[in-house]
């Protein structure tokens, strides 16, 4: 049996830096590793073809290198630039990253490659600056909808995505179901299960839909089922004040300049007969725009 309150430490990938830079963002268990929701999700599934690229746009491209990664060096401290010429069946491209020498040996002329990233257009010529990549078959970082997740200080996308997944496994066929099955069947549900892992890394859009349905649904439920716990126990505990019902509130109605809706006056009957009782009232108002609730 997996114990979700474990420390995070204990999932694969998570060492002794990583664990306190996972406790900067409140995730200090496993429990709170797989709640860590991505705060959108980059379609990256769908490739364009180099010559219908979009400058601004940010896109997944499928191409052969047909140069090596070429090494410039700038005047500037510190700075390196590394230049790959790719080529689809339309048109040619030119990829960029900064100081990552690491890919002078990444990439093999004549091999298909999957780059994903923001077009820029200089001088008639397609760049895209620091793309992800994938090889030819590989979608790890492209060829499906990626998550992304909200602020990672020093972590990398690619690294909570890593830590997470392994997180995930970790807790299959033990995460336990909190919703009965009579719910579930009747409002179509994911299980939590399904739905935790779906929210993280959906097949489509459907189905990361179908997730936060589901989790949102739970939230919305326990929010409810608490607040009905509260006014519960302070109407059984605490006694109000119990106004005359000689009070007629006739007298004020009929002092109004206009004159109230049958749902109204419902409302009203039902707020004079509360406050007859010795249970605290606790209600709402609600009515639309302009319907003088602030007369009520």
């Amino acid at each position: 049996m997996i114990d979700l309150n474990q420390d995070v430490k204990f999932v694969k990938g998570v060492g002794p830096n990583r664990v306190k830079l996972l406790n900067h963002l409140n995730i200090d268990t496993l429990k709170d590793l797989i709640s860590y929701y991505p705060r959108e999700h980059e379609d990256r599934s769908k490739a364009t073809k180099i010559a219908d690229a979009v400058e601004g746009e940010e896109i997944l491209i499928e191409a052969v290198c047909v140069s090596r990664v070429n090494e410039i060096r700038t005047r500037r401290k510190n700075m390196t630039i590394y230049k790959l010429i790719v080529r689809d069946d339309t048109a040619s491209a030119i990829l960029t990253w900064y100081n990552q020498s690491y890919l002078k040996s990444k990439f093999k002329l004549g091999e298909t490659y999957s780059f994903f990233g923001k077009i820029t257009k200089k001088n008639g010529n397609v760049e895209m600056i620091s793309p992800t990549y994938d090889e030819e078959g590989v979608h790890k970082n492209t060829g499906k909808i990626i998550p992304i997740y909200p602020l990672t200080y020093q972590l990398s996308q690619n690294t909570i995505r890593q830590i997470i997944e392994n997180g995930l496994k970790m807790t299959k066929g033990y995460l336990k179901e909190t919703l009965p099955p009579n719910l579930l069947e009747k409002y179509h549900l994911l299980s939590l299960e399904e739905a935790t892992n779906k929210i993280h890394f959906p097949q489509n859009f459907e189905e990361f839909n179908l997730a936060r349905n589901r989790l949102v649904f739970e939230e919305l439920l326990s929010m409810q089922l608490a607040l009905l716990s509260l006014k519960n126990q302070y109407t059984g505990e605490e006694k109000g004040i119990s106004f005359d019902n000689n009070a007629k509130m006739s007298d004020i109605i009929n002092t109004l300049p206009f004159h109230l809706t049958k749902a109204q006056l419902r409302v009203l009957e039902e707020i004079d007969c509360d406050m007859e009782k010795e249970k605290p009232m606790n209600r709402l108002l609600q009515g639309d725009v302009g319907s003088r609730k602030n007369n009520c």
